[in-house]
């Protein structure tokens, strides 16, 4: 938690004795033989758990992302949203471009090329209430198809992306779900409940991404099938998941930047190329009209159907699709929320929040209008109901007998198919690399062979999966993996909120400026000097040495002398005094040569020495840099700084142990 220093690193467990690889793996490969050799009693077994969980704790499942929706929206708007996601000096590692195709391409991607046609015509064939086929019927399947997609599935992942990304980047702890149980397991979370929650975060994963895997394998078959008359069997599925498979682990290998990341920008194209190209030759003025409406009708009934369980009218649909699909976002985000997190550093949290909500959605809306409106007007219009009878005998058809109702029909087919292997293949890579990292205890140097141990166990579970019953069976082990997992996340809620206010009472106790202890002749002179000058590098590095040093080193002596631990760290361009390091006590003040472009109002005679740049003493503490610049500052203002900012550091901490 922000009081105390972060757990000291663990050693990172070996391939064979890593508890969490040992026994996610064991659990893994028993459910796999168990699917593979009883697959009948497997899938009497996912029916049974379904209903129940259904029956019992559908409620549960609504109710807890509500909350999550309601978290990452006050983080955004509070006063938190301004806390970034690394030290304070961090920068983005990638552009918003790279940014929103990754965490689309590993949020959505099979789900949505999948269910894109067919969720729109199902609910509008066998809506939930009303009369089907109607234009009422219409409107009220984009309704309920926005709502399934839209921002309550991205807050899901935020809340996980979030706390992973918070409690790793800035708090320097391992880069897996149990670091986010800091501020309440203290180092406990090296222990067996640390271990235990990333065993959940596993399985959870493992299942979620299976599913995304099965579902995107159906749909491959079907339109390879539908191009090449290749038959649509359970030996060609499996066939197909371990060609697919095989691709995902040769990206797995090269990485998250030559593999993961061109790939997620080649999905956002060609997605991008398909959408266009719909809009272009299809229905474009009603496209455009419907994507504003539909729009509409979401924002309008978005709080009666996010608590909405037709509680005085039981109705099956709910646990088929909203309640699925809110278990298929738990399930996925342990592996999308680190994903998320990993490429996420040095945003703020207004900034994460905002851009993972409502970016991705923007794009999901306007795909489902495309094709789920154009597929739904063919119908009300009269023109064809090809692809309406296509999703009622195979829903993996649906998108290809649709692209089959326009121009080079044969040509977008390809490209669809391209499009889910892409998909296919981003989606298992990035969930091995996010499994190997949670089982490795945060460490992306784990072998490499366990990257391709866990790619081809999700692909065997999703053959597994498809040979014990088929949709039905993806769709169970989904939401009975969830369940644990949604309670891990409303834990995860609390202790990042903890955090966060912890982290707010140190903003306001220590990190304000201090004033100079008392008149020093000459001082407000050498100030004014620093303002209107723009320092070289030689200068800066001449304060570092002959006043910054000297001052850092005294108040050292002067902690040693009294009993507390002190050291003075130098490295090129910096110094840091660190006072009882190690302990929740820890202190941290430090000072670095930074270079920025000189500014054009300079009232300086110009560059010194050719350069182009100022130069700053800038002051550095526990979260980062404060862009403060401590040049003109005499030995004993900062002298006077130092003591002021640990008289500070230690108020904080009293004041954090009367919150606990």
């Amino acid at each position: 938690m922000p009081e105390k220093r972060q757990a000291s690193p663990q050693p990172a467990p070996t391939a064979a004795t890593s508890p969490v690889f040992l026994v996610s793996a064991g659990l893994v490969v028993l459910i796999v033989l168990a699917g593979a050799i009883a697959p009948d009693m497997v899938g009497q077994v996912f029916t049974a758990v379904q209903a129940s969980i259904m029956d019992r704790l559908g409620w549960f499942y609504l109710l807890s992302v509500v909350i999550f929706v309601g978290f990452v929206l006050y983080l955004a708007m509070s006063r938190h949203g301004g806390v970034k996601l690394g030290p304070n000096h961090a920068e983005p590692d990638y552009s918003y471009g790279s940014w929103f195709a990754m965490l689309f391409s590993a949020g959505m991607g099979i789900g949505l090329v999948f269910f894109g046609v067919a969720e729109p015509v199902m609910h509008f064939t066998t809506p939930p209430v009303g009369e089907a086929g109607t234009v009422e019927a219409a409107r009220a399947a984009m309704r309920s198809t926005f709502f399934h997609w839209g921002i309550h599935a991205w807050a899901i992942y935020a809340v996980v992306g979030l706390s992973l990304a918070y409690f790793g980047f800035r708090h320097g702890l391992p880069l897996t779900v149990r670091s986010a149980f800091h501020p309440l397991l203290g180092d406990r979370i090296h222990g067996p409940i640390g271990q235990a929650i990333d065993i959940f975060a596993v399985l959870g994963t493992v299942f979620g991404v299976a599913t995304s895997l099965g579902l995107g394998v159906l749909q491959i078959n079907a339109g390879l099938a539908h191009l090449t008359g290749l038959p649509e069997t359970l030996p060609v599925q499996v066939a197909l998941i371990a060609a697919i498979t095989g691709m995902a682990t040769v990206s797995v290998v090269l990485g998250l930047d030559a593999g993961i990341r061109r790939l997620s920008q080649f999905n956002v194209i060609l997605a991008a190329a398909l959408v266009v190209f719909v809009v272009a030759v299809g229905p474009t003025v009603f496209l455009l009209k419907a994507l504003v409406q539909n729009t509409g009708g979401y924002l309008n009934e978005i709080i009666t159907r996010s608590f909405n369980l037709y509680a005085y009218e039981p109705n099956a649909w709910l646990a088929s699709w909203t309640l699925f699909y809110w278990a298929w976002w738990i399930s996925w985000s342990p592996f999308v929320g680190m994903f998320i997190a990993r490429i996420s550093r040095g945003r703020t949290i207004r900034e994460f929040v905002l851009g993972v909500l409502f970016v991705p959605t923007a794009f999901t809306f306007v795909w489902l209008t495309v094709f789920g409106n154009t597929a739904i007007a063919m119908h009300l219009s009269g023109a064809t109901r090809v692809v309406t009878d296509a999703v009622a005998s195979s829903v993996p058809l649906a998108l290809f007998a649709f692209l089959e109702q326009f121009p080079l029909g044969g040509l977008t087919s390809a490209l669809a198919t391209l499009l889910i292997i892409t998909f296919f293949v981003t989606s298992a890579d990035s969930a091995a690399l996010v499994i190997d990292t949670i089982t490795a205890g945060g460490s992306d140097r784990a072998p490499v062979w366990r990257r391709i141990f866990w790619a081809v166990t999700a692909g065997l579970v999703a053959a597994v999966l498809l040979f014990a019953g088929g949709l039905q069976s993806l769709q169970t082990a989904t939401i009975a993996s969830a369940l644990p997992f949604t309670v891990v996340m409303l834990a995860m809620c609390w202790a990042l909120h903890r955090a966060l206010q912890l982290e707010a009472l140190r903003e306001t106790i220590v990190h304000a400026p201090t004033p100079a202890a008392g008149p020093v002749p000459g001082a407000w002179q050498r100030r004014l000097h620093t303002i209107l000058h723009n320092p070289s590098r030689a200068e800066v590095q001449a304060f570092l040495s002959d006043i910054a040093t000297p001052a850092l080193d005294a108040v050292a002596r002067e902690l040693r002398a009294r009993g507390v631990e002190a050291e003075l760290l130098r490295e090129e361009g910096r110094i840091r005094l660190v006072a009882s390091p190690g302990t929740a006590e820890e202190f941290r003040y430090g000072i670095r040569l930074r270079g920025h472009v000189a500014p054009s109002f300079s009232y300086s005679a110009g560059p010194r020495d050719g350069e182009d740049r100022s130069w700053r003493a800038e002051l550095f503490l526990r979260e980062g840099g404060l862009d403060q610049d401590l040049m003109g500052l005499g030995r004993e203002e900062l002298i006077a700084d130092v003591l002021a900012r640990y008289e500070r550091h230690l108020a904080f901490l009293h004041a954090a142990e009367r919150t606990r």
